[in-house]
């Protein structure tokens, strides 16, 4: 506890917190197995019952029985974690797979914490559906993970951020949006190269308010699978513990540094309200754009969805909403490479290389009357 202290301390010292993960269930050999049987599901021969994903059988997982006749001592037994952690300086956590415990236990708890302490965050890791996951949200869980790793093309984006960004989940759904997690790598990134970890980067960093990466495997591109069809790593660190070379340079280390830096010195993107897409003349082009009124800053996003060839096309931008007239020229500073286009009109031009960048983030400035 000591050595974790000092993490916690040279973290905020660093302007940096914590996280933690939390996940409600025992290995066999957990004390509370002992202390408390009455608190988890007994077969018919006596044995605990462990936890099961058919066909997958999981016999060192033994989890918790929300239900049990003792349900107030083991709901106060779990919040107490929470609070034993917050003691120790930690006031962000993701919960692993929350919709599998009772919806009235999280809001009890949540509530209970914020209480004391409403400054918490809490990650709701939740690959479910729709109305699950807005539920969580619904009785407290501030951010949440979503399908955003598997909506690739642009209709898939359009469709689900459209919804994200401009439905009634605006008002209570937070989405963190993650290229790959743990337990996920996608099948783009297995066989996408780096381009396609720069183009998931890049939209998650600018798509939404929150985003986040595995990583070092994201940033060193970590594609090998466990096997055909399967989306599990094939050096996965949930086995064992793994030493990454930083003196060598990692891949994405520029990207994502530049990524952080545009989205301090953009706060629009740190805000999922004014997304709006934008047509392109060819669907393997993504145009979007956030902004805050034209005097105060708008961003332009075009990215390149094919991690192997180049793309070209036109974007259609709505001027209008910026204060723009159709005849006239504004000038946009590509925020990834810092070169500058002067545009006129509604209808420009792109072309993007995925090797190189495949996206630009523009900032858009009127250009001065003379």
């Amino acid at each position: 506890m000591e050595d974790f202290r000092d993490l916690v301390q040279r973290a905020k010292s660093l302007s940096l917190e914590i996280a933690l993960d939390i996940a409600f269930q025992c290995s066999p050999d957990h004390p509370y197995i002992a202390q408390h049987p009455e608190w988890f599901r007994h077969r018919a021969d006596g044995s605990i019952q462990y936890a099961e994903n058919p066909p997958k059988k999981y016999e060192d997982i033994y989890p918790f029985n929300f239900d049990t006749e003792d349900w107030e001592s083991l709901w106060t037994e779990l919040k107490s974690i929470f609070e034993f952690w917050i003691e120790r300086g930690i006031l962000v956590f993701r919960v692993d797979n929350p919709h599998t415990k009772p919806f009235a236990f999280w809001e009890w708890c949540i509530r209970s914490l914020k209480e004391q302490w409403p400054e918490m965050i809490f990650l709701a890791e939740a690959f479910t559906r729709p109305k699950v996951m807005y539920h969580l949200a619904k009785v407290g869980f501030t951010q949440s993970y979503n399908y955003f790793p598997w909506r690739n093309t642009k209709r898939e984006l359009e469709e689900f951020f459209g919804e994200m960004a401009q439905s009634g989940a605006r008002e209570f759904f937070r989405p963190n949006l993650w290229p790959n997690t743990p337990d996920i790598l996608t099948e783009q990134l297995q066989h996408g190269g780096p381009a396609a970890f720069m183009i998931r980067a890049i939209l998650a960093a600018t798509l939404g308010a929150s985003y986040g990466i595995y990583g070092p495997a994201f940033e060193f591109c970590e594609n090998q699978a466990r096997e055909t069809n399967s989306e599990e790593y094939l050096n996965s660190e949930k086995y064992e513990i793994r030493n990454w070379d930083f003196g060598s340079g990692a891949p994405l280390t520029e990207l994502l540094t530049r990524l952080n830096k545009i989205r301090r010195q953009n706060a629009v993107l740190q805000s999922d309200d004014t997304l709006k897409f934008h047509s392109t003349d060819n669907d393997q082009l993504v145009a979007y754009s956030k902004h805050v009124g034209a005097d105060q800053g708008v961003v332009v996003v075009v990215v390149n969805l094919d991690p192997h060839h180049t793309q070209s096309g036109w974007v259609r931008l709505s001027i209008e909403d910026w204060g723009l007239s159709p005849l006239e020229s504004y000038q946009c500073h590509d925020l990834l490479t810092e070169t500058r286009y002067l545009w006129t009109g509604a209808r420009n031009y792109v072309e993007l290389n995925p090797h190189s960048f495949p996206a630009h983030i523009f900032r858009i400035y009127k250009q001065a009357r003379t």
